[in-house]
Protein backbone atom coordinates (compact mmCIF):
# COMPACT_ATOMS: atom_id res chain seq x y z
CA UNK A 1 0.00 0.00 0.00
CA UNK A 2 1.47 3.64 -0.90
CA UNK A 3 1.76 5.63 2.05
CA UNK A 4 0.08 8.07 1.05
CA UNK A 5 -3.26 6.19 0.79
CA UNK A 6 -2.20 4.83 4.27
CA UNK A 7 -1.78 8.11 6.25
CA UNK A 8 -4.73 9.12 4.85
CA UNK A 9 -6.94 5.84 5.89
CA UNK A 10 -5.55 6.57 9.78
CA UNK A 11 -6.19 9.90 9.82
CA UNK A 12 -9.73 8.91 8.77
CA UNK A 13 -9.56 5.97 11.17
CA UNK A 14 -8.91 8.68 13.79
CA UNK A 15 -11.00 11.15 12.83
CA UNK A 16 -13.71 8.44 13.33
CA UNK A 17 -12.00 7.48 16.71
CA UNK A 18 -12.03 10.87 18.02
CA UNK A 19 -14.05 11.55 20.94
CA UNK A 20 -17.08 14.43 19.66
CA UNK A 21 -15.46 17.81 19.96
CA UNK A 22 -17.28 19.50 22.53
CA UNK A 23 -18.15 23.90 23.05
CA UNK A 24 -17.74 24.63 26.68
CA UNK A 25 -19.29 28.47 27.94
CA UNK A 26 -16.50 29.70 30.38
CA UNK A 27 -18.02 33.40 31.19
CA UNK A 28 -20.81 35.47 30.39
CA UNK A 29 -20.28 39.46 31.56
CA UNK A 30 -22.81 41.70 30.83
CA UNK A 31 -22.28 45.34 31.77
CA UNK A 32 -25.08 47.83 31.59
CA UNK A 33 -24.75 51.46 31.00
CA UNK A 34 -26.48 54.01 32.30
CA UNK A 35 -29.29 54.36 29.03
CA UNK A 36 -29.87 50.84 29.23
CA UNK A 37 -27.32 49.68 26.35
CA UNK A 38 -24.99 46.84 27.56
CA UNK A 39 -21.97 45.49 26.66
CA UNK A 40 -21.44 41.59 26.53
CA UNK A 41 -18.65 39.61 26.50
CA UNK A 42 -18.95 35.84 26.24
CA UNK A 43 -15.79 34.11 26.85
CA UNK A 44 -15.97 30.07 25.39
CA UNK A 45 -13.48 27.00 24.45
CA UNK A 46 -13.84 25.21 21.29
CA UNK A 47 -12.63 21.36 20.64
CA UNK A 48 -10.41 21.32 17.61
CA UNK A 49 -12.65 19.95 15.49
CA UNK A 50 -14.87 23.12 16.14
CA UNK A 51 -11.64 25.22 15.74
CA UNK A 52 -11.11 23.34 12.35
CA UNK A 53 -15.32 24.51 11.49
CA UNK A 54 -14.19 27.89 12.24
CA UNK A 55 -11.00 27.97 10.35
CA UNK A 56 -12.99 27.03 6.68
CA UNK A 57 -15.81 29.03 8.20
CA UNK A 58 -18.36 26.01 8.57
CA UNK A 59 -19.50 27.42 11.65
CA UNK A 60 -19.42 31.03 13.43
CA UNK A 61 -19.64 31.17 16.98
CA UNK A 62 -19.72 34.90 17.52
CA UNK A 63 -22.76 34.66 14.69
CA UNK A 64 -24.37 32.01 16.20
CA UNK A 65 -24.30 33.50 20.06
CA UNK A 66 -26.01 36.52 18.76
CA UNK A 67 -28.83 34.88 17.58
CA UNK A 68 -29.27 32.96 20.81
CA UNK A 69 -28.94 36.60 22.77
CA UNK A 70 -31.21 38.04 20.47
CA UNK A 71 -33.79 35.29 21.10
CA UNK A 72 -33.05 35.17 24.57
CA UNK A 73 -33.02 38.79 25.07
CA UNK A 74 -35.85 39.97 22.53
CA UNK A 75 -33.62 42.91 21.45
CA UNK A 76 -31.07 43.40 18.57
CA UNK A 77 -27.50 42.64 19.21
CA UNK A 78 -24.45 43.37 17.35
CA UNK A 79 -21.20 41.80 17.26
CA UNK A 80 -18.14 44.09 17.58
CA UNK A 81 -15.19 41.81 18.52
CA UNK A 82 -14.84 38.21 17.38
CA UNK A 83 -11.59 35.92 18.42
CA UNK A 84 -11.42 32.07 18.29
CA UNK A 85 -12.15 32.01 21.94
CA UNK A 86 -14.51 35.16 22.72
CA UNK A 87 -17.03 37.40 21.48
CA UNK A 88 -18.22 40.56 22.00
CA UNK A 89 -21.49 42.45 21.73
CA UNK A 90 -23.68 45.63 22.16
CA UNK A 91 -27.32 45.43 22.91
CA UNK A 92 -29.38 48.77 23.10
CA UNK A 93 -32.29 49.24 25.36
CA UNK A 94 -31.04 45.51 27.37
CA UNK A 95 -32.81 46.59 30.08
CA UNK A 96 -35.76 48.86 30.93
CA UNK A 97 -34.32 52.08 33.21
CA UNK A 98 -37.00 54.28 35.25
CA UNK A 99 -36.81 57.03 37.35
CA UNK A 100 -38.84 57.23 40.68
CA UNK A 101 -38.61 59.76 43.37
CA UNK A 102 -34.39 60.01 42.26
CA UNK A 103 -33.43 56.79 41.89
CA UNK A 104 -33.13 54.95 38.59
CA UNK A 105 -34.43 51.29 38.28
CA UNK A 106 -32.57 49.13 35.87
CA UNK A 107 -34.65 46.18 35.01
CA UNK A 108 -32.46 43.15 32.57
CA UNK A 109 -34.41 40.72 30.81
CA UNK A 110 -34.34 37.10 31.58
CA UNK A 111 -31.29 35.21 29.33
CA UNK A 112 -32.32 31.47 28.15
CA UNK A 113 -28.87 30.00 26.28
CA UNK A 114 -30.50 26.84 26.03
CA UNK A 115 -32.16 28.41 22.75
CA UNK A 116 -28.18 28.18 21.43
CA UNK A 117 -28.51 24.51 21.64
CA UNK A 118 -31.42 24.42 19.37
CA UNK A 119 -30.02 26.52 16.72
CA UNK A 120 -26.60 24.39 16.90
CA UNK A 121 -29.07 21.18 16.69
CA UNK A 122 -29.67 22.57 13.08
CA UNK A 123 -26.20 22.13 11.39
CA UNK A 124 -25.15 18.76 9.88
CA UNK A 125 -21.78 18.63 12.16
CA UNK A 126 -24.43 18.67 15.23
CA UNK A 127 -23.81 14.98 16.14
CA UNK A 128 -20.45 15.51 15.94
CA UNK A 129 -20.74 18.07 19.25
CA UNK A 130 -21.31 18.29 22.89
CA UNK A 131 -21.83 21.72 23.81
CA UNK A 132 -22.43 22.94 27.28
CA UNK A 133 -23.92 26.89 26.95
CA UNK A 134 -24.07 27.24 30.46
CA UNK A 135 -21.21 29.54 31.14
CA UNK A 136 -19.06 28.73 34.66
CA UNK A 137 -19.74 32.41 35.65
CA UNK A 138 -21.97 34.91 34.47
CA UNK A 139 -21.18 38.10 36.12
CA UNK A 140 -24.12 41.19 35.50
CA UNK A 141 -22.99 44.83 36.17
CA UNK A 142 -25.08 47.32 37.25
CA UNK A 143 -23.77 50.94 36.46
CA UNK A 144 -23.30 52.14 39.94
CA UNK A 145 -20.74 49.21 40.36
CA UNK A 146 -23.26 46.88 41.61
CA UNK A 147 -22.69 43.00 40.30
CA UNK A 148 -25.11 39.16 40.36
CA UNK A 149 -23.20 36.53 40.33
CA UNK A 150 -24.34 33.44 38.49
CA UNK A 151 -22.38 29.84 38.34
CA UNK A 152 -23.15 27.34 35.43
CA UNK A 153 -26.52 28.63 34.97
CA UNK A 154 -27.68 28.37 31.31
CA UNK A 155 -30.85 30.71 32.43
CA UNK A 156 -30.18 33.70 34.09
CA UNK A 157 -33.31 35.37 35.94
CA UNK A 158 -34.90 38.95 35.17
CA UNK A 159 -33.19 41.31 37.53
CA UNK A 160 -33.80 44.68 38.69
CA UNK A 161 -31.54 46.79 40.69
CA UNK A 162 -32.09 50.36 42.44
CA UNK A 163 -29.73 52.89 41.85
CA UNK A 164 -29.72 55.89 44.19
Amino acid sequence: MKPAILAACLLVMMLIAAPAGAFSAETLEISLNEDGSADITFEYALSWLERIGVFFRIAEPDQELKSALEGATGVPVTVTAAESDRAVFSAQKFAKVNSDEGAVIYSTPEIDLTGAQKILEGYWFAPLIRADFSPDLTVVRFPDGHEERFADQSTIPALSHTVI
